[in-house]
């Protein structure tokens, strides 16, 4: 401990002090048309100034507290195992994929309603992170407006169904073909930039696309928002008790059972999982292709792979374009799920928490992405009682997280060659 510690851990409290109090320690209270400040209880004081001497402590001993957690052994369960064949990993894999879409696939007609519901979600954020790991993770283009090809495939379906009455099961892919054109068109403007000014460009596109949904009232509905849009059918089988749309027939009555709203939540976890393990299928196969192997060339060395003969205006734009593909497709699903979607629904932090679930979980890394989003999405739904602190815990889970394990969760393996030393 020197007195350049010191210095620093008591400014790091300082700065503490001054950005909480006035967030957890003061509270607005109206009275009448007039707003005044009171203190908080003695409890959120107490939790603030143990907070500050935390931080405080944390920064004095930081040097010596890493160098001890660097020399703590670290377990590996692999060293003694001889290396398995690529064929078998491969069978291995399949095999756990399918036991798992099985096991998904059984799992609602035993669960409760509100965890169907929320495992739809889930599914929705596999499909989302997924497609935007295409394009980060892959591809390594930095993308802050991944939302509004999200926002594009919920809205074509939404004015879709409000204006021509178009099924889900037509929108579907119009959503998604609409969203790639979306990513194509943004494609070409970032062609020359890479780092910080494609994060921009991409923030600004996102914006706009937020904006003009916001703005464009007369097409959109603006902050209104477009309501009742229709559920999907199966095969012009309604799962509501009254029928919509005339010439179909009611999904309870067909069958002879009692009317159940369970039963459209479950047909709508199926879709969900179809479409996610469409897009898994889909991005594994991409990355065994040469399109896969393209990306990742120029993830690692773009000057590299342009002189080995890759186009970077093809790599780039394939990237954005399959990646925004997905995107439509979940977008889609949600304005189905939630049969309603406003602008507000696709704002700046929805980007973000999709990056976040693709750094969390591995860049590249199509289990990790999975694990991630299944993680980002159930335990804030789980820890309701502490949901004023939800976006402080996961920043705080965050910071851990690039600090103990930068790789992610489950790192993206890489094959490697190593040549025999000749003497």
């Amino acid at each position: 401990m020197n007195a350049a510690n010191f210095k620093h851990a008591l400014f790091c409290a300082f700065i503490t002090l001054i950005i909480s109090y006035p967030i957890l320690g003061l509270n607005l209270v109206s009275a009448g048309t007039s707003m005044g400040l009171e203190g908080a209880s003695t409890v959120t004081i107490i939790g603030i100034f143990m907070a500050v001497a935390v931080v405080f402590l944390f920064q004095l001993c930081r040097d010596s507290a890493m160098a001890k957690l660097g020399q703590l052994p670290r377990p590996d369960f692999t060293s003694n195992r001889p290396p398995m064949t690529e064929k078998t990993r491969l069978k291995i894999q399949n095999i756990v994929i399918l036991t798992i879409i099985l096991g998904a696939s059984l799992w609602p007609f035993i669960a409760s309603r509100g965890s169907i519901d929320l495992a739809t979600l889930v599914l929705i954020y596999i499909m989302l992170a997924l497609g935007l790991n295409v394009v980060v993770g892959l591809a390594g283009l930095l993308d802050l407006g991944y939302v509004a090809f999200y926002a594009v495939g919920a809205y074509t379906f939404a004015l879709l169904s409000q204006y021509f009455g178009v099924s889900f099961w037509f929108a579907l892919p119009v959503g998604a073909l609409l969203a790639a054109l979306f990513g194509l068109a943004l494609g070409f403007p970032v062609l020359r930039l890479r780092g910080d000014y494609l994060a921009i460009v991409t923030l600004g596109f996102g914006e706009i696309i937020r904006i003009l949904l916001n703005n464009w009232t007369s097409l959109t509905g603006g902050p209104n928002g477009i309501g009742g849009i229709p559920d999907p059918t199966l095969f012009g089988l309604e799962f509501g008790r009254r029928i919509k749309e005339e010439g179909n027939l009611s999904f309870h009555e067909f069958f002879g059972i009692a009317y159940d709203s369970t039963h459209k939540v479950i047909f709508l976890y199926l879709i969900a999982l179809v479409l996610a393990a469409l897009t898994f299928f889909a991005v594994r196969r991409l990355m065994q292709m040469p399109v896969g192997r393209s990306w990742e060339a120029l993830r690692e060395d773009e000057i590299a792979a342009r002189s080995l003969g890759l186009s970077r205006t093809g790599v780039k734009l394939s990237a954005f374009t399959i990646g925004a593909f997905f995107a439509g497709f979940a977008g889609t699903v949600f304005a189905s799920k939630q049969g309603f979607i406003s602008p507000e629904s696709f704002v700046f932090l929805e980007s973000a928490i999709i990056l976040a679930i693709v750094v969390l979980g591995g860049m590249g890394s199509q289990f990790g992405v999975i694990l991630a989003a299944i993680a980002v999405t159930i335990l804030p739904e789980l820890a309701r009682e502490f949901s004023e602190y939800r976006m402080l815990i996961f920043g705080a889970a965050m910071v851990l997280m690039m600090v103990w394990r930068p790789q992610g969760l489950m790192p993206m393996r890489r094959i490697h060659i190593e040549l025999e030393k000749q003497e």
